[in-house]
């Protein structure tokens, strides 16, 4: 069955499906549009069964055409799709049934359903409130979201004007807002305030967009709002918290502007908080922001506030000294640190800026005052040195005329000693005799304070001298001291005059057992140390290198801040009248300085005191002394001794002691004497004092060595350092008898002069 003519131009361009079938179910007419629904586009439909356009499943088991067919069809690929159908049957003049079944795809009616479905679904689902209203303000829908934000049920207000919720002197606000979106405009979220059912007012934040039908038309306005009370409240907290900040805070948006300041920083920068967020950064802050250190995460996907270290990062963070400008144009030294914090909205470098005016101030005042005391200091160090050369000068003045009065005094006492022993004339002499040799000791421990001691320095292993004099020490403490001595093996050599370490030894004992009256424990220890420029003794200006370590440590009184300070200062002392010269601790801190040492002192009162002494290490291996033979024969069998000395008392009883001694001996009162005295005669040994008037006795060994080179030169002094040594240490070559000496010293000089090889 064809249709022709008008009726199957109609049927051809319908917008619907149309097939003609038989009682049978076989396909007698198909238009156009039946063919591309069920994609027959280069097949016809005709004499085909419409069994081959329904699924399996649904298909009865015999063709039923005047049934109603299920809303579902089979294409020629075999997809199945849905279909709506309308069926009505007729019979031809042949008598033959014909069923026509007109369809229409419902596939698009279909999703259009399921996605307004699906947005009503979100829209009552949404915790934000979802209102619409049309073109006069009047509500059209109220989502379950609006009803919990307002507090509105949706019978209340549907219908109603939206006025009910906006507070009144926000009303023509937002009717601005609607009449821009009725022009077809948009706009973005905002915040603003709502009224809710108890009346209370609360911050919201809204976007609002056109309402359109199904042909585009404009029929309202769709409001999507959130309450922000509870974010606003939190904003508000963080910004009292910022505003709290003794620094400065600056929030940099990822474009460069300004979005968040807080008091400080209009404090420091001298403008408002409006005018801040409105300045270029790079009018605030001209040198820029230093790099980040440290990256923050806000959003959903993180805790309240991830962070991690920048990929350079440091343990802390980094400050950068910059420069602020204030609003009057002044300089201001800052310290600036970054971070990064990413945020929902984007990336917001927040810059810390702390005014550094005060720190710089304070660390200048710092400066000032380290050099003020460091001048203090150096000018207590020059008093202190000039106190001590003036010292020095007056020992050493004195030391040469009273060590001649001592030699005097000392000898002629030896021969009344010599002379009437067993007498009480001999008994008084051997008092006169201690007592000059007490004056001896008290000039010597002067001149070794002032470091006008001549010295005779040679390698020592301080081992050896802590263990010989741990046997005159055990016997001279006493029985309520305990004398313990730890010595390091391999100990390094130190160059020092032997005599002056056992007396450096001694006086630091005697100092210790004086500060344990009731009784303790003296401990002496060695050890070898390396001091670098991070060690104690390096800062206060000992130089970097080997050392030997001699520790002193007692158990007794201590001392305290103020007696620690003066200590090294001769003739102080803690000791009642008497008991003390005040000379023994200066005495040390003298030899060991001499001898390019140091001496520390840490002390606690109630707990004991120790002394540290630091003395430089040397290569050279100590040799051995070879012992004095005490049947040695030391007279002079006739040798010849030119004895040149300006001091007539002196040079008599050296002449006396020499006679006695079987030398032959010429007396000089001054140098050009002795010349005359040595042209004349033949001398074996000059013996002469170092400080004469007119010539020194180095020019008149000089002299003498020019014109006869044989001749020996000893000398005798109380005070040679000046003339005889370099830097205080005495040459090898040079051979000295210091005064006062006793006969048996000087013979023992002379015979070694002797008997040395030229």
């Amino acid at each position: 069955m064809e249709s022709t003519g008008i009726p199957g131009l109609l049927i051809d361009t319908a917008p619907d499906a149309i097939i003609v079938s038989r009682s049978d179910g076989t396909i007698t007419m198909a238009n156009r549009r039946a063919h591309e629904m069920f994609r027959y586009t280069t097949e016809p439909l005709v004499g085909r069964t419409l069994d081959e356009l329904i699924p399996d499943d649904v298909r009865d088991a015999q063709p039923l055409p005047l049934r109603r067919l299920p809303l579902r069809g089979t294409r020629s690929d075999g997809t199945v799709f849905p279909v709506e159908v309308s069926l009505s049957a007729v019979r031809a003049p042949d008598g033959e049934r014909y069923v026509t079944a007109v369809l229409r795809d419902d596939t698009v009616q279909r999703e259009a359903a399921r996605s307004r479905s699906l947005l009503a679904s979100i829209v009552q689902s949404s915790h934000d409130a979802i209102v619409t209203a049309d073109l006069d303000g009047r509500v059209l829908s109220w989502n379950p979201g609006a009803e919990a934000l307002y507090g509105h049920p949706p019978a209340d207000m549907i219908g109603k004007p939206i006025d009910e919720i906006i507070p009144a002197e926000r009303q023509a606000d937002e009717e601005q807002v609607r009449l821009l979106v009725r022009l077809g405009g948009r706009v973005d979220r905002y915040r603003s305030v709502r009224r809710t059912a108890r009346g209370e007012i609360i911050a919201v934040s809204t976007l609002v967009s056109p309402l359109l039908d199904e042909h585009g038309t404009i029929v309202g306005t769709t409001s999507i709002t959130r309450d922000i009370s509870d974010r606003e409240q939190a904003e508000a907290r963080v910004q009292a918290i910022l505003d709290a900040a003794p620094d400065a805070v600056l929030g940099v948006g990822a474009s460069g502007e300004m979005v968040l300041v807080n008091a400080e920083a209009e404090r420091l920068f001298g403008h408002t908080r409006y005018d801040l967020l409105h300045i270029p950064l790079d009018r605030l802050l001209p040198d820029g922001l230093p790099a980040v250190s440290a990256v923050l995460w806000t959003g959903e996907d993180t805790t309240p506030l991830d962070s991690e270290r920048a990929a350079d990062g440091q343990a802390d963070q980094r400050w950068a000294t910059r420069r602020a400008i204030g609003r009057d144009g002044a300089e201001i030294p800052v310290d600036i640190a970054c971070s990064a914090l990413h945020t929902d909205s984007g990336v917001v470098t927040v810059a810390v800026v702390r005014d550094i005016t005060d720190r710089l101030a304070t660390e200048e005042e710092r400066r000032r005052l380290r050099e003020e005391a460091e001048k203090q200091r150096l000018e207590a160090r020059i008093q202190q040195t000039q106190r001590l050369e003036s010292l020095g000068q007056l020992a050493g003045g004195i030391a040469h005329d009273f060590n001649n009065l001592l030699a005097v005094i000392l000898n002629y006492a030896s021969f009344i000693i010599e002379d009437s022993a067993g007498t009480p004339p001999a008994t008084d002499a051997e008092q006169i005799a201690r007592a000059a040799r007490r004056g001896s000791d008290l000039t010597h421990q002067l001149l070794a304070f002032a470091r006008r001691e001549v010295i005779r320095p040679r390698p020592l292993n301080l081992n050896n001298v802590v263990t010989e004099v741990h046997q005159m020490l055990k016997r001279s403490l006493g029985e309520h001291v305990t004398l313990t001595v730890r010595t390091a093996d391999g100990l390094p050599s130190v160059m020092m005059d032997p005599g002056q370490m056992e007396q450096v030894l001694v006086n630091l004992a005697v100092n210790g057992r004086d500060a344990m009256p009731t009784g303790g424990r003296l401990t002496i220890d060695t050890a070898p140390v390396e001091v670098d420029i991070e060690h104690t003794a390096a800062q206060a200006g000992l130089p970097p290198g080997p050392y030997v370590r001699l520790r002193v440590s007692d158990t007794g009184t201590g001392m305290p801040r103020e007696v620690i300070d003066k200590v090294f200062e001769p003739f102080y002392t803690t000791k009642p009248s008497g008991q003390g010269t005040g000379l023994g601790l200066a005495t040390v801190y003298g030899i060991i300085t001499q001898a390019g040492g140091t001496v520390q002192i840490y002390s606690e009162v109630g707990i004991g005191t120790t002394f540290t002494i630091l003395l430089p290490a040397t290569d050279v291996e100590p040799h051995e002394q070879v012992p004095e033979d005490p049947g040695l024969d030391l007279t002079g069998h006739g040798a010849s001794v030119l004895v040149v000395e300006d001091e007539d008392a002196l040079r008599d009883v050296t002449c006396r002691i020499l006679r006695r001694a079987g030398y032959t001996v010429l007396a000089a009162g001054g140098g050009d004497e002795a010349l005359r005295l040595a042209e004349e005669n033949s001398v074996d040994v000059l013996l002469t004092d170092v400080i004469m008037p007119n010539m020194l006795g180095k020019d008149l060994a000089d002299a003498v060595r020019e014109r006869w080179p044989d001749t020996r030169v000893l000398f005798m002094s109380g005070y040679a350092q000046p003339v005889l040594t370099t830097h205080g240490t005495l040459s090898a070559e040079v051979h000295l008898l210091e005064k006062p000496f006793t006969g048996a010293e000087l013979m023992r000089a002379l015979h070694e002069e002797l008997q040395a090889k030229p």
